[in-house]
């Protein structure tokens, strides 16, 4: 079974070919971080744009890097929810289109399903069902049960501010610009975790998350202290670090206690955070803790395609019934 995946969901455009349950033969990604950079975030008009212009050209280079033809492929799947409309529709046109042509099956998937099988990637040793897994990004915070392949159930999520999100928004308060996960880590690394005393968000609720409130309070932090040196927002960085580290792994804990799970997965661009791994690795005793590759965090097709490796092909959309924002359940 070879798989070519095409995901669109956001800023990243990406194509991928993989087969026989998550060997990758390919990737290629064209990221949109310098366009959007000067804005601050990701503008959807732009980012529609730049996934028409990226498609064409990233799907011949994707199948030349394989050795592979047309012919070769068995499936086409495709991200068609959540996600910015404008650019979702982009790969779904795509991939419609494709599907017409080459007579194959298009398989609709779930970009939030897509990252959990990330951890399912060109590996020897993939988690063991069930476990939970930790969705981290710029847009999604949310902790899920994994009984089984496609059988998921949503046990939280934030309320505002994604994780990703947030530390964003720290980092351009701290013009360390963006994207900010990776300006905010090695930061945090200098810094001492302890100086600045900042709130664990939610304690109450063990499954959700809350995070505008912890943005709110570094941002509060900044503007008393007024002018802000290095030393300063090194350390500002590491407090805020400790905090979004001790409620994800808190949250985390306390649905591995109620699934009965031992495997913890994060999944996402912030499991691109070695730190966060790390402390999870050793805080959470007797609990395996898997995180994908740091290039298969981001967004990528791979993903996608790993996912509709084990989507139920009898269950199949028709090409006329696939659209942005469906649901493959």
């Amino acid at each position: 079974m070879r798989i070519l995946g095409i995901e669109t969901s956001c800023d990243d455009t990406s194509v991928a070919l993989v087969r026989d349950g998550g060997s990758v033969e390919s990737v290629v990604i064209s990221s949109q971080v310098k366009a959007h950079r000067p804005y601050g975030g990701v503008v959807p008009e732009l980012a529609a744009r730049m996934h028409t212009e990226a498609i064409h050209y990233l799907l011949p280079k994707c199948l030349e890097k394989a050795g592979v033809s047309w012919s070769d492929i068995d499936r086409i799947a495709v991200t068609t929810t959540p996600g910015l409309e404008a650019a979702l529709l982009i790969g779904v046109v795509v991939a419609k289109t494709l599907g017409m042509m080459l007579k194959c099956p298009v398989v609709p998937v779930n970009h939030i399903w897509g990252h959990i099988y990330s951890v399912f990637m060109d590996t020897d040793a993939p988690p063991a069902f069930p476990f939970v897994a930790l969705v981290v990004s710029g847009g999604h915070t949310q902790l899920w049960s994994v009984t089984g392949h496609y059988q998921f159930e949503l046990l939280g999520q934030t309320r505002d501010d994604a994780v990703g999100e947030a530390f964003d928004k720290v980092a351009r308060q701290l013009g360390l610009g963006y994207p900010g996960g990776p300006p905010v880590e090695q930061r945090a690394a200098l810094g001492d975790p302890k100086r600045y005393p900042l709130p664990r968000p939610l304690r109450d609720s063990p499954f959700e998350f809350s995070f505008s409130g912890l943005k709110t309070a570094v941002m509060q932090l900044v503007n008393g202290l007024g002018t802000v040196d290095d030393h300063q927002i090194t350390d500002i960085c590491a407090s805020f670090q400790a905090a979004v580290i001790d409620t994800l792994i808190e949250k985390s804990s306390a649905a591995l206690r109620h699934t009965g799970a031992s495997t913890l997965c994060i999944v996402g661009g912030v499991a691109a955070n070695r730190t966060l791994l790390q402390t999870a690795s050793a805080r959470l005793n007797g609990v395996r803790v898997v995180a994908p590759p740091i290039h298969y965090c981001t967004d990528n097709a791979a993903m996608i395609a790993t996912a509709a490796q084990y989507f139920p092909i009898t269950n199949q959309t028709t090409l006329s019934e696939l659209r942005v924002g469906m649901v493959n359940m």
